[in-house]
């Protein structure tokens, strides 16, 4: 049989020059000013200043010129006066830096954080009303600001500045206006610019409303989830509908000129609920395949305005692919990890096995066990990223009319090309709730045992029969539910694989298979015969595995079979950090590349006629972050962490028009072999999937 011939491993995975001419360094315990691009002392206040600060270039649409951080103002406190200074502080367009001309102030505290199995009881204006008095004083003392903020990275209070002859007021608001000060009006709310979210801020957008429902409302994170994911289908489903149809907003300022915000007001809130709950029972149905049309949304008032207030103001359909992924992840991640082995694939591997595999629009992609989707949504990034590129667009700089070309061609692929299968009922909608969120399509996703496919009773199994039968499929990528503790012993599964038999040495070197069952096998060395049965000859597929399959002098015949039926195209091994930081569990993995062979590359294997080639194999031993999750940059021989120039693009509405904005900001570099996402947002593929782009220039792909 064909055996590969070497192997070509990735000795230096970042060649220094491979850094921008522009690349710096910068000091221990320091990073980089967003607004000045001067070196400030790193700390959890400092990291909130920095995501607020990039949040009002890139989602507020405010120039970076106009803001000035640590801004001194002269404030009263207890008949006294003194400078106070302020963290940002934001002028009105292209003036003088003076408090005369202030619009809006930013206060922030120490990053706020809560513990795994922490939930923080999120306050209200007047129970914060002490930490809010700095915020107040400096707007009061700036008379001609008009909005401020108060964050400690998980609570924001908004807050619009209303003047009279006799007083000053500060009238709490869900979000500030863009630019150009279009907040809109109760009446048009429905009519609200909708924003792109920056990665970061949609992150913390869902832990806030995921903490605020487990936090404030008692309820199981497990419950609080699932009522968080109704709000999202709700959202993606009004965004559907034109402008005056749609009824997923929270109204900020006036009717008939009365002062009214709906989050904070009981009429609002009951109003809210009644333009909500007849939205989800159409979600319901039109989604039939994701719900059982008996969920219910459980949220209190208060808390349903909170996460309309908070969701609202994001356009999801133009948010990146990733970021939307990466937000998603995070909150699941923490609520539906199993006791199957379920562990939820990070997403540096996740996003190496697309990049290596380069699924195209016309391919059909698999995963037999999709969990919550991760493979299948990275998949979409990758989609949009290429037809980004194939029309030389930056990401946030395209028109609307390059968007919908954009997600029409992602939906349509997720229609015809997209398949995912699971056990666990919940993990499937879960699944099909992010592709949705991703791609404003439903993918073909299916509640089976993936191990007993084509046979069965779970409720998939005769779509899955229709649309998704073995060999048909182009690339399948997975990661397995894996480990000895669950093994498959049914015999009416394991008669049907090869894997699942005793195998002895035969008298030329191989295997033979002796026709006796093994009384059990471990899930994972099934999934990998699975995978190649759902293959058309000549596709693709990158898998995670425990190292021990390729290792272990036992699972030898393990390796015989995937030499005769497959082509090795590589094998990437994984540090321990991946899965400790992402689960909990310590273990070794790689992450193997295969190709499936044709009847004629079978039967020419049976017969001796071999054929050499290269394998690429790569140890990836940096993964951006240590065993605590902390993440870790690259570093100059002095140890001052590099540098790198990037621009950053945003196509802003301003004043009726579009105005594309591009600020060059260097950043710190994530120290790691996989795709990592850049400081800020943003993915980069990382030195392994460049290598392996570059070998592959080298040395053709084996096979047909």
């Amino acid at each position: 049989m064909a055996r590969p011939k070497k192997a070509v491993k990735l000795e230096t995975p970042v060649e220094e020059a491979a850094l921008s001419d522009d690349a710096g360094a910068i000091e221990e315990g320091k990073i980089l000013d967003y607004i000045t691009g001067n070196p400030v002392a790193e700390n959890d206040k400092e990291r909130v200043r920095q995501r607020i600060a990039r949040a009002l270039f890139h989602e507020y649409g405010l120039n970076v010129d106009d803001m000035e951080p640590d801004f001194k103002v002269r404030v009263e406190e207890s008949g006294k006066s003194s400078n106070k200074k302020i963290d940002i502080a934001i002028f009105e367009a292209g003036a003088e830096h003076t408090a005369a001309n202030v619009r809006r102030l930013v206060v922030c505290q120490k990053e706020l954080k809560l513990g795994d199995k922490g939930a923080y009881k999120m306050r209200d204006h007047d129970q914060a009303a002490k930490d809010l008095e700095l915020l107040k004083d400096a707007m009061a003392a700036c008379e001609n600001c008009k909005y401020g903020l108060w964050t400690n990275g998980l609570e924001f209070f908004f807050f619009q500045v209303k003047r009279t002859k006799f007083d000053v007021k500060f009238v709490p608001i869900g979000d500030w206006p863009l630019a150009d000060d279009s907040i809109g009006t109760r009446d048009v709310a429905s009519h609200a610019k909708l924003r792109r979210a920056d990665p970061e801020m949609l992150r913390t957008a869902f832990r806030r409303c995921h903490n605020f429902i487990h936090g404030n409302e008692g309820m199981p994170k497990d419950v609080a989830f699932w009522q968080f994911l109704y709000l999202i289908f709700a959202k993606i489903h009004d965004e559907r509908q034109p402008n005056e149809k749609r009824r997923f907003w929270a109204g900020r300022f006036e009717k008939s000129g009365q002062l009214i915000d709906e989050q904070f007001d009981a009429d609002g809130q009951t109003a809210i609920r009644n333009r909500i709950l007849p939205l989800f029972e159409e979600v319901k149905t039109k989604y039939s395949t994701v719900f059982r049309g008996n969920e219910e949304i459980i949220l209190s008032d208060r808390a349903l305005a909170f996460m309309v207030s908070e969701l609202a103001k994001y356009d999801f359909g133009r948010t990146d692919v990733d970021a939307k992924g990466a937000a998603y992840q995070e909150i699941v991640g923490t609520n539906l990890r199993g006791d199957r082995g379920q562990y939820f694939t990070p997403r540096g591997p996740i996003k190496l096995v697309v990049s290596m595999l380069d699924p195209k629009p016309n391919e059909r992609v698999f995963d037999p066990a999709c969990g919550t989707g991760g493979f299948l949504t990275a998949t979409l990034a990758h989609l949009a990223h290429k037809f980004q590129s194939e029309k030389g667009i930056a990401p946030g700089a395209e028109s609307t009319q390059d968007f919908r070309s954009i997600q029409e061609q992602l939906a349509e692929f997720v229609k015809k090309n997209l398949f995912g299968a699971d056990f666990d009922p919940f993990l499937v909608r879960a699944a099909q709730m992010n592709a949705v969120m991703a791609s404003n399509s439903e993918a073909h996703l299916f509640n089976i045992n993936s191990l007993e496919f084509p046979k069965g009773h779970l409720p998939g199994l005769a779509e899955a029969e229709k649309v998704a039968k073995l060999g048909t499929m182009d690339v399948v990528m997975t990661n397995p539910p894996f480990g000895a503790e669950i093994p498959i012993a049914d015999p009416n599964i394991l008669r049907n694989f090869d894997l699942a038999y005793i195998w002895e040495r035969d008298e030329d070197g191989g295997f033979r298979k002796t026709g006796r069952l093994q009384g059990s096998v471990a899930p994972e060395v099934l999934f990998i015969e699975r995978c190649v049965d759902w293959l058309k000859p000549g596709g693709r597929m990158g898998i995670v595995l425990p190292d021990g399959i390729l290792g272990n002098p036992g699972d030898e015949y393990i390796r015989w079979w995937i030499l005769r039926h497959t082509w090795v195209l590589a094998s990437i091994d994984l540090p321990v950090e991946v899965f400790i930081v992402e689960a909990n569990v310590n273990i070794l993995t790689s992450l193997l590349f295969l190709k499936k062979k044709t009847d004629q590359e079978l039967k020419a294997s049976d017969l001796g006629s071999t054929k050499d080639y290269s394998v690429f194999m790569a140890v990836a031993e940096k993964v951006g972050f240590d065993r605590r999750g902390n993440t870790l940059y690259k570093r100059s021989p002095d140890g001052e962490e590099i540098l790198e120039e990037v621009e950053e693009v945003e196509r802003i509405r301003t004043n009726g028009h579009f105005v594309e904005r591009r600020l060059r900001r260097k950043k710190r570099i994530v120290d790691s072999d996989l795709p990592f996402s850049r400081e800020g947002g943003g993915f980069v593929e990382g030195p392994i999937a460049d290598a392996y782009k570059e070998f592959r220039k080298k040395n053709k792909e084996p096979g047909a």
